[in-house]
C-alpha cells in the first residue's frame, strides 16, 4: 500500500486518517513491526514529520530487518543517520575490555548485512548506565558535519531522572564548571577553573524519598548531569559512582528521552522521543 500525504502532519496521525477501517492498535503495530517506510526508508517513529508529496509505504506482512539484539531499537534511519533507543547497561562504543557488547558493534553488523562496505560513525555517546536516544552517522562526512555544527543542528536534548530528595525549586539552572580527576570522574570545581557546564531542570513530580526531574543540557560535558546533581546534594538514584545511597530501580535512573535535530542534509527538523521508564514513575509514587 502506497500513501501520499497532502499536508504537513505526523506519521501516526496520517496513518490513522488514511486507514479508517483499521483499528488504532493494528496501525500502531505496522510501525513497531517495521512495516512502514517514508520515501523508501524504514521508520518506527510515530511522530515522524511528513511533508506534502512524501511517499508512505505499508509493507504487506514482510518485516524489514532489524538489529539482532534486545539491547537497542532503531527509532529512525535514513541514508545519512540512525537514531536508536539504547537500553541501560549497553556501552555506546568499545573499551579495552569490551568491544562487542556495544551499540556501535551491533549497528556495524546491522548495516554490513545490507552491504559489506557500509559503516557507521559515532556522533555522540551515552554512558553505559544511561538509557535512551542517541544518534550515529552513516558516513564520515555526516559525522564531521554533525559534530562541527552540534550546537546549531541539535535543537533540544532532554533527559529524565529520579533523584534522591528534591531540588530547591520546581525550575532552575545548575551552572557550575566541571573538571576530571585522575580516576576519570567529573567534579564541580571553582569558578574560573575546569570547563563551563550548564543544566536546566524542571521538577515533574515529588515523592516522599525521590523526585522525578526533567533535565535540558546547554552544554554536553561527560557525566554532566550526574556530577551536577551530586553537587546539589540530590544524586541520581542508583548512581553509586556519584554517591547515591539507594538503588530503588536496580539501575542508574537516567534516561535520554528527547532528541530534536535539524537534519544535516535535508534541513528538515526531526523530533524523537521515548517514554519515561515505568520504573522511574513507580519510584516517585
Amino acid at each position: 500500500m502506497i500513501l501520499n500525504p497532502d499536508k504537513e502532519c505526523q506519521l501516526l496521525d496520517f496513518l490513522f486518517e488514511a486507514m479508517p477501517d483499521k483499528s488504532r492498535t493494528t496501525v500502531k503495530s505496522y510501525l513497531t513491526k517495521r512495516r512502514v517506510q517514508v520515501n523508501d526508508l524504514t521508520t518506527t517513529q510515530y511522530n515522524f514529520p511528513l511533508r506534502k508529496g512524501d511517499r508512505v509505504t505499508i509493507g504487506s506482512g514482510r518485516v524489514a530487518p532489524a538489529p539482532k539484539s534486545q539491547q537497542l531499537r532503531i527509532v529512525y534511519e535514513d541514508a545519512d543517520i540512525i537514531v536508536i533507543d539504547k537500553r541501560n547497561g549497553l556501552l555506546s562504543i568499545g573499551t579495552d575490555k569490551e568491544q562487542k557488547r556495544t551499540a556501535y558493534y551491533i549497528l556495524s553488523d546491522y548495516v554490513k548485512e545490507q552491504h559489506p562496505d557500509n559503516k557507521i560513525f559515532v556522533v555522540h555517546r551515552l554512558d553505559r548506565e544511561t538509557s535512551g536516544l542517541m544518534m550515529f552517522a552513516k558516513s564520515e562526512k555526516i559525522q564531521e558535519q554533525m559534530q562541527r555544527g552540534w550546537h546549531k543542528l541539535v535543537l533540544d536534548r532532554r533527559y529524565v531522572a529520579v533523584i534522591e530528595g528534591a531540588l530547591p525549586h520546581n525550575e532552575g539552572v545548575i551552572d557550575a564548571p566541571l573538571t576530571q580527576d585522575r580516576n576519570h570522574k567529573m567534579w564541580v570545581t571553582r569558578p574560573g577553573e575546569g570547563e563551563d557546564a550548564t543544566t536546566y531542570y524542571t521538577t515533574l513530580r515529588r515523592g516522599n524519598e525521590y523526585s522525578l526531574v526533567d533535565l535540558r543540557l546547554v552544554t554536553g560535558k561527560k557525566n554532566q548531569i550526574r556530577a551536577h546533581l551530586e553537587w546539589k546534594g540530590t544524586p541520581i538514584a542508583g548512581d553509586k559512582k556519584y554517591h547515591a545511597k539507594t538503588n530503588p530501580a536496580g539501575r542508574v535512573c537516567l534516561h535520554a528521552y528527547k532528541l530534536s535535530i535539524t537534519h544535516p542534509t535535508t534541513g528538515q527538523e526531526l523530533h524523537f522521543d521515548t517514554r519515561i521508564p515505568k520504573l522511574f514513575e513507580e519510584c516517585v509514587k
